[in-house]
């Protein structure tokens, strides 16, 4: 089977699943729409004799409808540092200091992704479409689409555990792509949301999405978040988040090469980066 030939089977399947989650259940035009907002900011900079700044955004807007709900998230991390070089000019006694300083970025992160679940009692059925970018990853541009079912197994006061399996389709394009392999793939992705009230004021929560490669099998990728929430007031929390990115087929990275010596020979190579990239955050959430 040719590659455009899967790209097609791969397409149908995924818009007949989303089809069906968009039409399944009776109508419901009557109600109204819930909406809710969440924004988490954090932001550090440091100034004098050296300078960095990161900037951490993303937000979250739900819609709820009884047995139905969208979510869409938008967000992304920046960090950079300045980097200063100082000459001095003149005599031993008699100098005059010019300094430049230039920013150059140090990490990049962004993404937007879209979701909406279907209830069916105690299960659901679901559909999404999502893109990323992580250029010090190696990833130029990846887009993905899902569809599935998943169930919820604990909902009451104390929190809820939610998991769901689904079928993808997603396309990668790379900083510098591995000479000769397709960008578009097919595969299977599990998703685990659990939520755990832990006080009045405190919650614990952990995502973790599971996304296996079925051209290549040894390509499984894990996004794992955990985080502690404090609530300040109705609408303000304190968050504190680990997040674990992993990549057991990473993306390759451009590195110069160079000789026995260290003397650059004004060639590059592709290397592997990384299987394994780590994000905490501290956060402020808005809630509106």
């Amino acid at each position: 089977m040719s590659c455009s030939d899967s790209r097609r089977r791969w397409g149908v399947i995924l818009v007949t699943l989303a089809v069906a989650v968009a039409s399944a259940g009776p109508a419901t035009a009557q109600e109204s729409i819930t909406w809710e907002n969440s924004t988490e900011l954090s932001f550090v900079s440091t100034g004098g004799n050296s300078s960095a700044s990161t900037l951490g955004l993303k937000a979250t807007l739900t819609g709820t409808k009884v047995a139905n709900e969208m979510k869409l998230e938008v967000g992304g991390i920046r960090s950079s540092i300045g980097v200063t070089t100082r000459t001095a000019t003149g005599t031993a006694n008699d100098f005059t200091v010019t300094e430049t300083t230039v920013s150059q970025v140090t990490a990049e992160n962004y993404f937007a992704r879209g979701r909406y679940d279907r209830k069916l009692a105690d299960s659901f059925l679901f559909a999404g479409a999502g893109w990323e970018r992580n250029t010090f990853a190696g990833v130029q541009n990846r887009y993905s689409l899902v569809a599935g079912i998943g169930r919820t197994l604990v909902d009451g006061e104390t929190g809820h555990l939610k998991a769901d399996v689904g079928g993808t389709y997603t396309i990668q394009k790379d900083v510098d792509p591995t000479p000769g392999a397709s960008d578009g793939f097919g595969g299977v992705r599990m998703n685990v949301d659990a939520l755990r009230h832990l006080s009045p004021s405190v919650d614990y929560g952990s995502a973790l999405i599971l996304d296996e490669n079925l051209a290549d099998t040894q390509d499984l990728r894990a996004d794992w978040t955990n985080s502690i929430s404090i609530a300040l007031s109705d609408k303000l929390a304190l968050k504190t988040s680990l997040r674990l990115l992993f990549d057991n087929v990473p993306s390759l990275l451009k590195v110069p090469l160079v000789d026995g010596s260290g003397a650059p020979t004004g060639t590059t190579v592709l290397t592997p980066g990384d299987k394994l990239d780590r994000v905490v955050t501290l956060t402020l959430v808005i809630k509106v």
